[in-house]
Formats: C-alpha cells, sequence, structure tokens
C-alpha cells in the first residue's frame, strides 16, 4: 500500500501537468481567435471608412462642378477671385473633414476601439443606462402624481 500512493501521486502530478498544458493551449487558441477578430474589425472599420472617404470626393466632386456651372452662368471666372476662393474653400473644407476623420479613426484603432461609444464597441452599458433612467423617470412621475 506505501508504494502504491507514490505511483499515484506520480500519476496525478502528471495528469495536472497535462490538464495545465490543455487548458494553455486553450488559451493561447482563444487569445490568437481574439487578435484575429480584432484585426478583421480594424480591416472593417477601415474599409468603411475609406468607402465614406469615397463618398466625400464624389459629393466635392460634384458641388465643385455645380459652383464652376453656377459661377461661369454669371459670367465669373471660376479660375480667379471670388470664383477660385469659393472652390479653394470647398476643397480646403473637405480636406480638412478627411484630416480629421482619418485622425478620430487612427485613434480608434490606436485604442482598439471599433466604435466610440465604450471599449467593448457594445451600446449594451448605453441601453442599460437607459432603461435605468426611463425607469427611474417613471417612478419619480408616479410619486409625483400620488401626492
Amino acid at each position: 500500500m506505501a508504494q502504491i500512493a507514490p505511483l499515484a501521486s506520480l500519476v496525478s502530478g502528471i495528469a495536472g501537468i497535462a490538464s495545465a498544458q490543455g487548458q494553455q493551449r486553450q488559451a493561447q487558441a482563444q487569445a490568437n481567435a481574439q487578435a484575429e477578430a480584432g484585426a478583421l474589425r480594424n480591416a472593417q472599420v477601415q474599409a468603411q471608412s475609406a468607402e465614406a472617404q469615397r463618398q466625400r470626393r464624389e459629393a466635392l466632386a460634384r458641388t465643385v462642378a455645380s459652383a464652376r456651372a453656377r459661377l461661369a452662368a454669371g459670367g465669373v471666372s471660376a479660375g480667379e477671385g471670388s470664383g477660385a476662393a469659393l472652390l479653394g474653400g470647398l476643397e480646403e473644407e473637405a480636406r480638412a473633414r478627411d484630416d480629421a476623420d482619418a485622425e478620430q479613426l487612427q485613434y480608434r484603432l490606436a485604442a482598439g476601439r471599433s466604435s466610440l461609444l465604450d471599449n467593448s464597441g457594445s451600446i449594451t452599458p448605453f441601453v442599460r443606462a437607459g432603461t435605468t433612467l426611463a425607469s427611474s423617470l417613471g417612478n419619480s412621475v408616479r410619486s409625483l402624481l400620488t401626492f
């Protein structure tokens, strides 16, 4: 019986090591999956940003073409004077908006946030806060009506 105790202890130790290695592999696989999901989410956010920027550029091109046509219809040259200032202002405003959006995107990606709502990108905390606020307002209204 005395000889079985060390053997049982050895088997138990080996089982514990195997279990720890399995848990370590599982944790590594989970970390890899989370990293891949984060990279996919970042790629999706960047693609959405690129599409939004493309749409803004198209809208700017339409606006500039429209402004040039109006200026030409009024007999004003779009290449000089107030026409040039107008078109330059439109382009400068669009560039500033693009720069601000790109900067915001970089901040979001650096923080690991695909959404500015919260760290996880979920709106659940805001929904809960809204529910709590609504119930507390309802209780307040009820208490005022009971007087």
